[in-house]
């Protein structure tokens, strides 16, 4: 698989919205991540935790909309 083939969307019309919530997580976890530019600098486990939260708090929100909350 190629780098393309990886970081390609299934909605690319959410690309905005989710580089907006990749921001806002690593904001949260204290990551110092950059919208634009260079982030090589992160550690795995920095870069990680930004992708796991992300996942977490997208099955939140799908089991509290499937529960009618």
């Amino acid at each position: 698989m190629t780098s393309n083939q990886t970081s390609k969307m299934e909605v690319p019309q959410a690309k905005e919205a989710m580089d907006k919530f990749k921001m806002e997580v690593a904001s949260e976890l204290g990551v110092p991540l950059k919208n634009k530019g260079y982030n090589g600098d992160l550690t795995s486990s920095q870069a990680g935790s930004i992708g796991g939260e992300m996942v977490r708090q997208m099955i939140k929100r799908q089991e509290e909309e499937m529960s009618g909350r």
